[in-house]
């Protein structure tokens, strides 16, 4: 991952679970935590694709496993968000620009669904039954429900910022900034600002604007119009 992509990604990562752990955690709802690290680690893997989406989240388990106050095994939540930022990555479109917002919510919701059942499923292959107590169903649906309801919030956010930072054309609209500004072709080539042509357009095929003579095999300048049989050239 190049520089701009660790910095920015480690302190979204960081803001995130700063505000889980000091805001979020505190509200004491039913079931679940809203789980704005997930959200972060997914806003990130639809941007970067899957090499990037599980670095990021193991990374970001990692740091969520060490950070207080954690009462499960180390590891455990790194392993599950390297899983779900790698599949999250893979959801990203080819044009890198989302068409629509059902994809993005759709990933969260089988994001959110998949975190729950590996945490639980990690948890009981390595011994650790931390919050065994509440029922799995009810996490489930906690963690679904408000993982939808920041969605909307934090997913375009972290995506947004992701593309600025990195200088990519889709951070901005189609009339100005790093796209817009020199024509809306798909390579953004001066071609497509000077009227849509290329090289071989009309601006470029003389200095008067009419189209110039065509040339024989040997250099020399053809008339575009048929000579009379008899007239010697």
């Amino acid at each position: 991952m190049r520089l701009n992509r660790i910095v920015l990604s480690t302190l979204a990562v960081v803001i995130a679970l700063v505000a889980q752990v000091s805001v979020l955690a505190r509200l004491h709802l039913p079931g679940a935590v809203p789980d704005l690290l997930l959200l972060t680690v997914l806003g990130l893997a639809l941007t970067y694709g899957h090499v990037g989406g599980c670095l990021i989240g193991f990374f970001a388990g990692l740091l969520a496993d060490l950070a207080p106050p954690a009462d499960h095994a180390v590891g455990r939540y790194a392993l599950v968000l390297c899983i779900i930022g790698y599949a999250a990555g893979l959801a990203k479109p080819e044009s890198g620009q989302l068409r629509t917002a059902a994809g993005p919510m759709l990933v969260v919701i089988a994001a959110a669904i998949a975190t729950t059942l590996l945490y639980a499923g990690v948890g009981s292959l390595v011994g650790d039954t931390a919050g065994a107590h509440v029922g799995l169903a009810k996490l489930v649906f906690t963690a679904t429900l408000y993982d939808l309801l920041l969605a909307p919030f934090i997913v375009p956010l972290v995506m947004s910022l992701a593309r600025k930072f990195d200088h990519d054309p889709l951070a901005e609209d189609a009339a100005g900034g790093f796209g817009g500004g020199f024509g809306g072709g798909p390579r953004g080539g001066f071609g497509s600002r000077f009227g849509g042509a290329g090289r071989s357009g009309p601006r470029f095929r003389g200095r008067s604007g009419a189209i110039t003579p065509q040339r024989g095999l040997f250099g020399r300048a053809k008339a575009i119009g048929s000579m009379p049989r008899g007239a010697r050239r």
